[in-house]
């Protein structure tokens, strides 16, 4: 019994955080208050997950031991209690017994203490620091932070009243449901407000604002969750799904893609509008910071002071701080697409080597291209282990589990929908809750505390990366996320996590507000929360009956009704009976033999260009490797003016042609009538290599060379 557990829970909680930020997030691009400001919303939010069950278990035992207090009160009330008997509440592990009072014996009852139990002023200080910071986090800063690192503006004070503005509809929604709260009060002549009401109602603000997101994202998840689990044993059927997502997003990659080559248009020609004179000029090299390094490289510093005098058509500071802005999110758009496609293209060739190792008689797993693992990794997962893991193994995994989620995500719908009835419970973690509390088995407490607020914020925040139109944030690992969806995920564990919390409290009984029980010892996150009495119709209204909505999402989920308004309504969504789901899916097909022969050469060029290395060493191949890197950059398409418009590569077949180009040796032919080696002339004929070695011979020092042999070569 101590403080250790706690400890223990809040450094594995802090390592968490600090691991899943260095996975998802670039520490070394990003800027550092963006990592601060992250890590400290995702590890105030896990710590409310993980502690939590921690403070009902302690929970639990006070109201044990208040028990057991109040029945040695009853019992020795009959009769004249001994002046030296004492009856206050113990602070040790067992309680004293009163033995032999009056003419009656009171039985022994022992109220044994979790293992993590601390004292009671720890919790409430605790709860205190973690939810005000994180509601100071999810609707004050991060809000701000995330506008800011997006807007236009040149000057701090600038970017902040751009940030404002755009969040004026985000606090526009909160201030609606604050304003009504408080008109509602206001209104009631038997309160009055004071400081301690305000707080309730800011509360009750932000916990109806969260809940009211938490029913629409629960509707969703509680039901893709164990289908997304179940459909990952049926390959054939995720392969074809991924076919249908690469052929949207190869057309969404593509617009992307032209949309930001338009935008480096712009700054090209405002570059050339406003010279190195002029007062603008350096918010013009704020904008080229953002822009790519060959598009920096390739636009023209040319400092031409009359050119400049003669130009009438200077942009403004607004119009420059509206592209900057463009220049900003056209750069983040295209990043997020190519992040995604290179991550749909890996599930993709995993796919498609899965179903092809499904058939292999050696029963060795094959990759089509390398696999980076570490030396202890090759020999403890041998291919044969691989094989029987990836074919035999992992798929009925994952039907026992899609099984096990699927009862798990009943038990939420049905406890959501009963968990206001008292008398009988009818909530299915109450009916557990309550046995465990019988035991004293606190670590059963905390474990299922944990799973099941783990579980429903999987579910939430699975639905929101799975909707279409919070499509502008998105997930990946090694270091590919960006700030703006790093900050989101930060403020969007903030804003669930406490009405979360309490929701769950009310599942398993432990608001007596909810339940009407007088006999119920309130948690320590409870009475640093709150309770809605300030506001009836919230409190035993809107908190207690909204959840039932969920049954109805759920229903609509499972029979994909969202999906096929959607695709009715001409939004293309997988749809297995569907003819035009079947085109799309043959066109994310041919996508990806595409990208795999492009692989397939990427991987042969680099495989001779080592042989040759090791043969003949660099110098040979150094001019080479420059040219492909230059192939991959943005190009330029020429111009009357010498200086063209900036091209963004879109397309696979684009890349497949330049990659045959480059690699292309050239080819010589050899005339047998004169004994030497023929190249194609571009003037006319064939250029022998005693004809070539003669004119160099002759030729003046100093001079061009003559007309029609050199040209164009």
């Amino acid at each position: 019994m101590g403080a250790g557990p706690l400890v223990v829970e809040i450094i594995c909680t802090c390592f968490l955080a600090a691991f899943l930020l260095h996975r998802y997030g670039d520490l070394r691009k990003q800027h550092v208050l963006v990592t601060l400001f992250t890590f400290i919303a995702w590890y105030f939010s896990f710590m409310i997950i993980f502690i939590l069950p921690l403070d009902v278990s302690n929970t639990f035992y006070k109201q044990c031991v208040e028990e057991e207090h109040r029945r040695s009160i009853t019992t020795a009330s009959p009769t004249q209690a001994p002046s030296n008997v004492t009856t206050s509440a113990p602070e040790n592990v067992t309680t004293p017994t009163l033995s032999h009072v009056g003419l009656r014996s009171v039985s022994i009852v022992h109220c044994e203490a979790p293992v993590s139990h601390v004292p009671d002023h720890v919790l409430p200080t605790l709860w205190k620091i973690v939810y005000w910071t994180s509601q100071f986090l999810t609707w004050l800063l991060l809000p701000m932070m995330q506008s800011y690192s997006r807007a236009g503006d040149f000057t701090v004070m600038g970017k902040l009243r751009s940030a404002i503005l755009e969040n004026m509809l985000y606090y526009g929604t909160y201030l609606l449901i604050f304003g009504i709260c408080l008109i509602y009060v206001a209104a009631r002549p038997d309160l009055h407000i004071d400081g301690e009401k305000l707080k309730v109602i800011g509360v009750t603000a932000s916990n109806t604002w969260g809940l009211f997101l938490l029913v629409l994202l629960l509707g969703y998840g509680l039901v893709e969750v164990p289908r997304y689990v179940w459909n990952q044993s049926k390959h054939s059927y995720m392969l074809h799904r991924t076919y249908f997502k690469i052929a949207k997003q190869s057309t969404e990659k593509t617009e992307a893609e032209e949309n930001l080559e338009d935008v480096l248009e712009e700054v090209k020609q405002a570059s050339e509008k406003i010279r190195y004179n002029h007062s603008l000029r350096k918010h013009v090299e704020t904008i080229l910071e953002k822009c790519p390094e060959s598009v920096k490289n390739s636009i023209s510093r040319n400092e031409d002071y009359e050119d400049y005098n003669k130009s009438i058509d200077t942009p403004a500071e607004k119009s420059l701080a509206k592209l900057h802005r463009n220049v900003i999110y056209a750069m983040q758009t295209n990043k997020r697409h190519q992040t995604q496609w290179s991550m749909m293209m890996q599930t993709a060739f995993n796919l498609e080597d899965q179903i092809l190792n499904e058939m292999s008689v050696d029963k060795r797993y094959k990759h089509s291209f390398p696999v980076q693992r570490n030396k202890l990794m090759q020999q403890f997962f041998t291919p044969t282990i691989e094989w029987y893991w990836r074919c035999l193994c992992a798929p009925w995994v994952c039907r026992v589990l899609a099984i096990l989620l699927t009862v798990f995500s009943f038990m939420v719908v049905w406890s959501e929908c009963l968990f206001f009835i008292k008398d009988p419970v009818l909530s299915i973690f109450a009916v557990f809750i309550n046995l465990a509390k019988e035991n004293y088995d606190y670590v059963y407490i905390e474990f299922a505390g944990i799973i099941t607020i783990a579980y429903i914020c999987t579910c939430a925040y699975y639905s929101v990366f799975q909707i279409k139109i919070l499509n502008y944030y998105y997930i990946a690992p090694h270091h590919q996320t960006n700030e703006y969806s790093l900050i989101f995920t930060g403020m969007l564990l903030c804003r669930l996590t406490p009405p979360m919390c309490l929701n769950f409290l009310g599942l398993i009984h432990l608001d007596s507000h909810v339940t009407h029980s007088e006999n119920i010892h309130e948690t320590a996150y409870t009475l640093i929360m709150g309770h809605m009495d300030v506001i009836p119709i919230i409190s035993d209204g809107f908190n207690i009956y909204f959840p039932i909505m969920i049954v109805l999402l759920c229903i609509c989920t499972y029979f994909s009704l969202g999906s096929r308004i959607l695709h009715f309504l001409g939004i293309n969504q997988f749809i297995g009976d569907d003819d035009l789901t079947q085109e799309l899916v043959d066109e994310g097909k041919e996508i990806v033999k595409r990208e795999r022969r492009r692989l397939d050469r990427k991987l042969d060029s680099e495989q001779r260009r080592r042989e040759w290395t090791s043969r003949f060493g660099d110098s040979s191949s150094s001019t080479r490797s420059n040219r492909l890197e230059s192939s991959e950059d943005i190009k330029i398409r020429p111009g009357t003016t010498g200086q063209g418009s900036y091209t963004v590569p879109r397309s696979v077949s684009t890349h497949d042609k330049s990659g045959l180009i480059n690699e292309e040796e050239p080819v010589d032919f050899r005339d047998e009538s004169v004994g030497s080696y023929t190249t194609p002339n571009p003037v006319g004929g064939y250029q022998t290599s005693s004809q070539f070695t003669r004119a160099k011979a002759h030729r003046p020092t100093g001079r061009a060379p003559p007309k029609g042999i050199f040209d164009d070569v």
